[in-house]
C-alpha cells in the first residue's frame, strides 16, 4: 500500500472513532504485584542478551522462535541482523514472520522472501513465513468483544519456546507497534490481519481496507488477538523491546518519518501489557519537545487503549515496577495513567 493511502485510512479510522464514540473498557482492579520489567540503556547485542537472560525464564533447549518485524523494503529502522544475532544463535532459534495485508514487498512469499534476503536475516538464521504453509484458528480470551477466534500462521504451532522480540516505535494506525502489535498483527495470516483490522467483519484482506470500523473497536481486536497467542504460548514465552530508532511510523512503512526523539534502551518482562505500558510512559517521560510527534500518534490513534482493554481481558497488567540492569537506579517513567 503506498503511504499516502495508508495515511487516508488511518485518518478515516480515527474519524470513525470520533463519529461512533463508546464506553471505555472497564478497568480491572489493580494487581497486589506489580510485574517486572527489566531495562537497559545498552542497545548491543550485549545488552539484548542480558535483558533476555534477566527474565530467568530459559528457553534454550527448545524449538524456539523469535518474532520480528523484517521491515518492508525501503525501510532502514527494523531491528537489525546485527543487533539481534547473538540471541538467535545462542538459542539455535527460527525467526518467523507472516506476510501482510497491504500491497508492498511483504504482501506475497516471493517478494517477502526477497525483502528477508535484502534484509540479512538469511544470514543470522532459517526465516520461516509461518503462514505460508497455512493457517488455523486458536481462541480469543473470555470477555472478547470483537473477535472469537485469533486467525495466525499455522507454523507458529511448530514451536516450543517463544521470543516476541519488539522493536517499539509509532505506527499509522495503530498509534504504537510494540508487544501487543507484534502479537496481535505480528502473528496472524494476511487473512487473520484483515479480521483484526476489520474488528472481525471480514477476512478478506482486498476488502477491509475500504471499509474500516471505528478506531477504537480495531484498537480492542489487536488486543484480543495478541491475548489469544498470549494463552496459547503460555509460560513458554519471553517478550523483549527495543526502543530505537523511535519514529512515528512502523518498519511496515517504505517511507518512514525519521525518529525525532533519542533511542531509549532496551526492555524485558514476563508480561506484554506490562512491557508495553512501560515502554509507552518512557516516551512521556522524554524531552517533551523531541517527543511530541510520537506522543501526538500514540493518542490521535487511541493506542493506549489497547493496554486498557488487555488488562480487563485478564492477561496483562499495567501495573509494573522498572528494575534497571545497568548498576544505577532505572529512569524515572512518568506513568500516565
Amino acid at each position: 500500500m503506498k503511504r499516502a493511502a495508508t495515511i487516508l485510512l488511518a485518518t478515516a479510522a480515527t474519524a470513525a472513532f470520533a463519529q461512533d464514540p463508546a464506553t471505555e473498557t472497564p478497568a480491572m482492579p489493580a494487581p497486589t504485584n506489580p510485574a517486572t520489567v527489566y531495562f537497559t540503556h545498552d542497545i548491543t547485542p550485549e545488552g539484548l542478551v542480558k535483558a533476555y537472560k534477566a527474565l530467568g525464564r530459559p528457553l534454550e533447549g527448545r524449538r524456539v522462535a523469535v518474532k520480528i518485524s523484517t521491515g518492508e523494503a525501503g525501510n532502514t529502522h527494523y531491528l537489525k541482523p546485527a543487533l539481534i544475532g547473538p540471541l538467535v544463535r545462542s538459542l539455535g532459534a527460527d525467526i518467523v514472520e507472516c506476510n501482510t495485508a497491504y500491497g508492498g514487498s511483504r504482501q506475497e512469499t516471493p517478494k517477502h522472501r526477497q525483502t528477508i534476503e535484502d534484509h540479512g536475516f538469511n544470514a543470522i538464521a532459517k526465516v520461516v513465513i509461518m503462514d505460508e504453509s497455512g493457517e488455523l484458528e486458536i481462541p480469543c480470551p473470555e470477555g472478547s468483544v470483537h473477535l472469537k477466534k485469533d486467525l495466525i500462521g499455522e507454523a507458529f504451532t511448530n514451536y516450543t519456546g517463544f521470543v516476541i522480540l519488539n522493536h517499539f516505535k509509532g505506527h499509522m494506525m495503530g498509534g504504537f507497534g510494540g508487544a501487543l502489535k507484534n502479537l496481535s498483527i505480528g502473528v496472524a495470516s494476511t487473512a487473520g490481519k484483515a479480521r483484526i483490522h476489520s474488528a472481525g467483519k471480514t477476512d478478506d484482506a482486498g476488502a477491509v481496507w475500504g471499509d474500516l470500523p471505528p478506531q477504537k473497536d480495531f484498537i480492542e481486536s489487536m488486543a484480543e488477538a495478541a491475548g489469544a497467542v498470549v494463552d496459547y504460548m503460555g509460560e513458554r514465552a519471553v517478550y523483549v523491546s527495543v526502543m530505537n530508532n523511535l519514529s512515528i511510523d512502523c518498519d511496515c512503512d517504505a517511507h518512514p518519518h525519521p525518529p525525532e526523539m533519542a533511542d531509549v534502551g532496551i526492555l524485558a518482562s514476563l508480561d506484554p501489557v506490562a512491557l508495553d505500558k512501560a515502554c509507552v510512559d518512557l516516551v512521556y517521560a522524554s524531552d517533551p519537545k523531541t517527543s511530541a510527534s510520537l506522543r501526538e500518534r500514540m493518542e490521535t490513534r487511541l493506542g493506549p487503549h489497547v493496554l486498557d482493554h488487555a488488562e480487563a481481558l485478564g492477561y496483562g497488567t499495567k501495573a509494573y515496577r522498572l528494575v534497571s540492569l545497568d548498576g544505577v537506579e532505572p529512569p524515572s517513567v512518568g506513568r500516565r495513567d
